[in-house]
């Protein structure tokens, strides 16, 4: 660039363009604040990301402004709940809001030690259902191996708080990985192994490695599956070492999980597409939050841009009735109003499976709206996403238990009256198709608008 004779060039930014990335340039000076050396080529160290994390009162104190009386609660409460957020993942808050999704995933609340209507340390009854310590065998052909309580940074909704208590101890002893290994070798019926944790990917990249490397060579494993959020709070971690050992010990599937669009940045794209390459699968499994990614809006933007960057929304979960996380919990019926606000209304791939996690061990029951509003042995009557009322003809199976007609009350009658009837569909007026099908005088082929 030429300048004018005496002019100086301005200095260059240390920030990487990652941080500057949904930042305000008050949480750019914030980030220089708290990280006064900070350069661009230190940012992009996944090591010096994890050595300079917030985990201490004083940050908060500064970022929150507490009077003396708070900072003395939030003491007690990190105590129980420890921190820890990556300047990272730090840097996409956005300060000018109270009710920033990204803050409210990272930073502690208060909330968390209200008394509460539920909540468990272990609802999911992980615990009870481990033949070894850290790994659980709930479903017939698969496990989960807890290998490691550490994170890069702690989700204040996490489903395994209670195991944050014992502090920051890194991954679990190798002879408790060697009694995994030993189970699992011993249990023909499990054909896939989801290591999971803390999160996986922060254990020794040779431990890990050996890990892995002894569950492939069991002859009945045939997939190993990893649960991570390294590339959504740590990205530049996903290095090509890392992605290089994991490509080893193929077939290896990724699930991550990005819980708002925000989350979506150019270096979590990259870190994404690096395992892509790779030839490993990434799913996402989000979880459903109030105040954050509760809205069918938010939802299919997230899920939008996750098949952009070509990962595969997965589940979307109902938060876990854990203690510490109520503040996070939405009613049942806002994630099914979200699924059935995008059925119909994007593709298919983009639409996750809504799951609960059924407390006492009962495993994952997916839940959807209701399509199919009755039935008789011969006849089904559907509803798809916009309102339109389909009969369908159900072929017969001499093997297969007739369907029980109706039992007489008045709603059941007038439901087999339109059963009975040789009617077309009737298409809702309110939607855009039938408005796409009055431009093209199709519309009088509906009952009702002859």
């Amino acid at each position: 660039m030429n300048l004018p004779s005496g002019a100086k060039e301005d200095p260059p930014n240390p920030i990487s363009e990652s941080v500057k990335f949904g930042c305000s340039q008050g949480n750019e000076l914030l980030i220089n604040s708290l990280w006064p050396d900070i350069t661009h080529d230190k940012w992009r160290d996944w090591k010096w990301q994890m050595a300079n994390t917030v985990k201490s009162v004083e940050p908060l104190a500064v970022m929150l402004n507490l009077k003396p009386h708070q900072i003395a609660r939030y003491k007690r409460l990190i105590d129980i709940y420890h921190y820890s957020i990556t300047p990272y993942y730090f840097s996409l808050i956005d300060w000018t809001d109270p009710d920033d999704p990204v803050r409210k995933q990272c930073i502690p609340d208060l909330k968390e030690l209200e008394v509460q209507i539920v909540g468990n340390n272990d609802p999911l009854d992980e615990e009870k259902d481990m033949p070894v310590p850290g790994l659980v065998h709930r479903y017939p052909d698969r496990v989960l191996a807890v290998i490691t309580n550490m994170c890069t940074m702690y989700c204040r909704h996490c489903t395994r708080k209670r195991i944050w208590g014992s502090g920051e101890e890194g991954p679990v002893a190798t002879n408790d990985l060697a009694a995994m290994v030993h189970y699992i070798r011993k249990s023909p019926e499990v054909r896939e192994v989801v290591v999971s944790g803390g999160d996986p990917l922060t254990v020794n990249i040779d431990m890990l490695d050996w890990f892995l490397g002894e569950l492939s060579l069991i002859s009945h494993v045939e997939v190993i599956r990893i649960g991570t959020r390294i590339p959504v709070v740590l990205p530049m971690k996903i290095t090509d070492e890392l992605v290089r050992m994991l490509a080893s010990h193929r077939p290896l599937w990724i699930n991550t999980q990005f819980n708002h669009p925000r989350e979506i940045t150019p270096d979590a794209q990259e870190a994404c597409d690096r395992i892509l390459r790779a030839g490993i699968p990434v799913s996402n499994q989000s979880v459903l939050l109030r105040g954050i990614n509760d809205s069918p809006e938010i939802m299919k933007n997230l899920c939008h841009a996750l098949q952009r960057i070509m990962v595969r929304p997965y589940y979307l979960f109902q938060c876990d009735p854990v203690r510490g996380v109520e503040h996070f919990r939405t009613s049942i019926w806002k994630g099914m109003e979200i699924i059935e606000k995008m059925r119909g209304y994007t593709g298919g791939l983009c639409i996750p499976t809504f799951v609960v996690d059924a407390p006492g061990g009962g495993g994952k029951i997916p839940l959807q709206p209701f399509y199919l509003l009755s039935a008789t042995d011969r006849d089904i009557l559907l509803r798809n996403y916009e309102g339109m009322i389909i009969k369908y003809f159900n072929p017969q199976e001499t093997d297969v238990p007739v369907v029980k007609k109706s039992s007489g009350n008045g709603r059941d009658e007038a439901v087999l009256r339109v059963l009975n009837e040789q009617a077309v569909p009737s298409l809702p007026k309110e939607t855009s198709r039938y408005r796409r099908r009055m431009k093209k005088n199709l519309v009088p082929l509906y009952k009702g608008d002859v």
